[in-house]
């Protein structure tokens, strides 16, 4: 994508990751959208299927290299965590048989945030190989810790709120860039998420 500017890869690559912006797009995401790699819905902007495409370009490891087995073996040291954060966020929002949590009942949320405890211990490690492998995943344990913070403040939409850096917002596009690094499709990455997790659970 040499045909961009410096700023507008970074907001190609932001955009992509993100998923989506909201209120007016800047010059440099306007450009993307006079461009075709991102497209505007009332106050939300989006990248198009070309957009992500050209953001994986961008940000695809070298293959082959050392970098991308790296990452790569991390990656499934990632996946059954992920797995877990995705179970915790439904445990908070809904109970086991199926009713809506009202957070009435302290001891099965202290539960529930006991679990997110083990997510983000798991994740910490990793995180800090990955950041090693390439600089640019450094600043999400920061961004998890504040969003944690935050929710420990009292404040539970930080958990799972897709309007803000929630901590499942943040966790996604951590997920987003690793992805599109790898240059996995979502059918690829599901799939092989399942063949980790099964294998876990034998």
């Amino acid at each position: 994508m040499t045909d961009l500017s410096d700023a507008t890869q970074q907001a190609l690559i932001s955009l992509a990751i993100r998923g989506m912006l909201r209120g007016a797009p800047d010059e440099a995401t306007a450009a993307l959208i006079d461009q075709g790699l991102a497209m505007s819905k009332g106050p939300i902007t989006m990248p198009t299927p070309a957009g992500t495409s050209a953001a994986g370009e961008l940000l695809r490891l070298p293959q082959g290299s050392e970098q991308e087995a790296e990452v790569d073996k991390l990656f499934d040291a990632f996946l059954p965590v992920n797995r877990r954060l995705r179970d915790v966020c439904s445990a908070w929002q809904t109970r086991a048989d199926g009713t809506p949590n009202d957070h009435n009942d302290t001891g099965y949320d202290d539960s529930v945030r006991e679990r997110l405890d083990g997510v983000h211990s798991a994740i910490g490690p990793i995180l800090r190989r990955l950041s090693v492998q390439d600089p640019s995943l450094s600043t999400y344990r920061a961004r998890l810790q504040e969003a944690l913070d935050k929710f420990d403040d009292g404040d539970h939409s930080w958990l799972a709120s897709p309007v803000k850096d929630s901590y499942h917002t943040v966790w996604m596009q951590l997920h987003q860039q690793l992805i599109l690094m790898l240059g996995l499709t979502r059918a690829e990455d599901e799939a092989r998420e399942q063949r980790l997790v099964g294998e876990g659970t034998r």
